[in-house]
């Protein structure tokens, strides 16, 4: 198997981060975009709609435990190899039957192996650029933010256009779309991983993460999982009860696409300097900000200043939590640690969508639910600046 020291290590990294934008832009983050069709063609409450990104997270926490099971006997590089070739089989899947069941088992699905695919991939690629704290920093950054951006973008110049060319109940084609567009990723991500088949993974039982002494950290990451994704989940269908147009909704995402390929670059420093909670917490408070600029300021110019700063910041929290571990855990322990955070996360992600969705329903105005997600973000940054960095034994 090739070496990865004989390949350029930016090229295996562009692979990793197209991972991402199957397991994460296409997985997750289209699911906003397409939900106002599915919601219209049938019949959905906003609790049934947030439901489903419920249960997509519920898969993510079981992918995240399997992940931190797996891990001590698999390598991060065949993880993530299976697990972005089962996203995007379930992507496909979930164009085919509309009964809510059937939904709801796609989501689940696309969130568990979205799991093992993203926390792994994570993994490798904090492998790259050892020797240098900015690089391995930066490459990081863009595998969370690079990819998912790219995906987002695409997903955002696309969809909306299509489906309202071809009318709401075309949202199967929609899934059916991305989910051939993944298979044809595949292969490059799969061929980065290989790049990587040597990683370092602990094969024994690892050190248990000490817990207490990350609680400003787990807290800070726990709260952004409950807050930004009822953005994202539900961003869309507000700009439909504002009578947005097909442009500005286009726009908006695609704003929200390039801003998080954009973010690695204004957050790197930030990023390669601070050990503790400090980068969390100034990344939490700008997805709070620009989850509640779309209410504080309700017209097309709130919109696209809202679609820019949370995309600098949206992608950059699991950054911050990756680069913190590697920074403070030693090397064969970061797989299990980066699962330990992303099971935290993953829970608190699970509650997001339908307690949105219940808030949205009884106050009639799901831009309510905007609101409260930008209040518990701010709490989530309170909680990272007071994290300290860990006193590590030698690496």
């Amino acid at each position: 198997m090739t070496s990865a020291k004989s390949t350029n290590p930016w090229l295996i990294l562009l692979g990793l981060a197209l991972g991402v934008s199957i397991s994460n832009a296409f997985g997750r983050f289209a699911y906003g975009l397409i939900l106002p069709s599915m919601k219209s063609s049938l019949g959905w409450s906003l609790t049934q709609s947030g439901w489903l990104n419920t249960a997509n997270s519920i898969g993510y926490i079981v992918g995240s435990i399997l992940t931190l099971l797996l891990i001590r006997h698999v390598s991060p590089s065949r993880l993530f190899a299976g697990g972005t070739v089962a996203t995007a089989f379930c992507l496909l899947a979930t164009g085919f039957d509309e009964s809510l069941v059937f939904q709801t088992v796609c989501r689940t699905l696309v969130g568990l192996f979205g799991a093992l695919s993203f926390v792994s991939g994570g993994v490798l690629a904090a492998s790259l650029f050892q020797s240098s704290a900015r690089k391995n920093a930066l490459a990081i950054a863009l595998y969370f933010g690079g990819g998912g951006g790219f995906g987002i973008a695409l997903c955002g110049a696309s969809l909306p256009p299509m489906l309202d060319v071809f009318g709401p109940q075309s949202w199967d084609w929609a899934w059916i779309g991305l989910g051939i567009t993944a298979l044809v990723i595949c292969p490059f991500s799969i061929w980065a991983s290989a790049m990587l088949s040597e990683t370092e993974h602990n094969a024994e039982l690892p050190s248990i993460p000490p817990v207490r002494r990350m609680l400003g950290e787990l807290s800070g990451y726990g709260l952004f999982g409950l807050g930004y994704i009822v953005y994202v989940t539900f961003i869309s269908v507000w700009m439909k009860e504002q009578h947005s147009s097909v442009l500005l909704t286009t726009a908006t995402w695609m704003i929200l696409g390039f801003s998080i390929m954009v973010s690695p670059f204004v957050w790197r420093g930030v990023l390669a300097r601070f050990a503790p909670g400090t980068p969390l917490a100034l990344i939490l408070s700008g997805v709070a900000f620009g989850s509640a600029l779309p209410i504080l300021v309700p017209n097309g110019v709130g919109l696209i200043l809202s679609a820019l700063v949370f995309g600098l910041s949206v992608f950059m929290p699991p950054t911050a939590v990756t680069s913190f571990v590697r920074q403070n855990v030693n090397q064969p322990d970061w797989g299990a640690t980066v699962s330990f955070f992303t099971v935290v996360f993953a829970i608190s992600q699970a509650l997001g969508p339908i307690g949105a969705g219940i808030i949205g329903d009884i106050t009639g105005e799901i831009g309510d639910s905007l609101v409260v997600a930008s209040v518990v973000l701010l709490v989530g940054a309170l909680f990272a600046a007071m994290q300290k960095p860990l006193r590590r034994e030698a690496m």
